[in-house]
C-alpha cells in the first residue's frame, strides 16, 4: 500500500511536472517600423541559426535604426540594412557563413541575407522578395551555386512591402534602384 502511493505521487508529481513545462519557444519575430507603415517577420532559428543570431544582433544594437530601403527592384525584392539616409554605408560585424543550404527557398515574402559576390560574406544587409526568386536559391557549394540563404518570412505587413516595391527609383552615384524618396527603418525590434 505504502508502496503504491508513492509510486502514485511520483506518478502525479511527474506528470504534473510534464503538463507544467512550458511549449517550446516559438521562433523570433522582429518588427520593423518604416515611413511606409510596419513588416512584421518570424525567423526561422531552426533552420537558420547564424543568420537568425546575426539578424538578431544588428536588431538588438540598433544598427537598422534610421537605415533606409536603399535597392527596390519591382518584381523581384527590396533591400535594406546597409545604408543611411543620406547613402553612407554603415559599418558592420564580420561576415557569416552561408546557410542558404538550409531547405528554404526565396518565394514570394521570403526574407534573405544580401551579400557580394563571396558566398560567405552577408553581415547586415538584408532583403525581403517580392516574387518567387528560385535562381536565387542553394543549387550547390561552388562560388555560382550558392544562393542567398533565406532566414525568415513576413507574416504581417505584405502590403507595406508592396508599397514598397512600387516606389519610383532612381540613380545615386554608383547605385541604381535606389527609392527618389527615402524609405526609412524607423525601428528594428524583437518582438517579445
Amino acid at each position: 500500500m505504502i508502496v503504491r502511493r508513492v509510486f502514485l505521487t511520483a506518478l502525479f508529481f511527474l506528470l504534473a511536472g510534464l503538463v507544467a513545462q512550458p511549449a517550446a519557444a516559438a521562433d523570433p519575430k522582429v518588427r520593423l517600423t518604416t515611413t511606409m507603415g510596419a513588416v512584421e517577420i518570424e525567423l526561422d532559428a531552426a533552420r537558420a541559426p547564424v543568420s537568425v543570431k546575426n539578424f538578431i544582433a544588428y536588431v538588438n544594437a540598433g544598427h537598422y535604426d534610421g537605415t533606409i530601403f536603399h535597392r527596390v527592384i519591382r518584381g523581384f525584392m527590396i533591400q535594406g540594412g546597409g545604408f543611411t539616409r543620406d547613402m553612407r554605408r554603415k559599418q558592420t560585424g564580420a561576415p557569416i557563413r552561408n546557410e542558404a543550404d538550409n531547405g528554404l527557398t526565396n518565394r514570394a515574402g521570403t526574407i534573405s541575407m544580401a551579400r557580394t559576390s563571396d558566398p560567405h560574406s552577408a553581415s547586415a544587409q538584408f532583403f525581403i522578395n517580392t516574387v518567387d526568386n528560385p535562381a536565387l536559391d542553394h543549387r550547390s557549394k561552388d562560388m555560382r551555386g550558392w544562393g542567398y540563404a533565406v532566414f525568415g518570412r513576413v507574416v504581417k505587413g505584405m502590403d507595406v512591402v508592396r508599397r514598397i516595391e512600387d516606389v519610383r527609383t532612381t540613380r545615386m552615384g554608383p547605385m541604381a534602384d535606389v527609392p527618389r524618396d527615402p524609405i526609412v527603418i524607423e525601428k528594428a525590434e524583437v518582438l517579445r
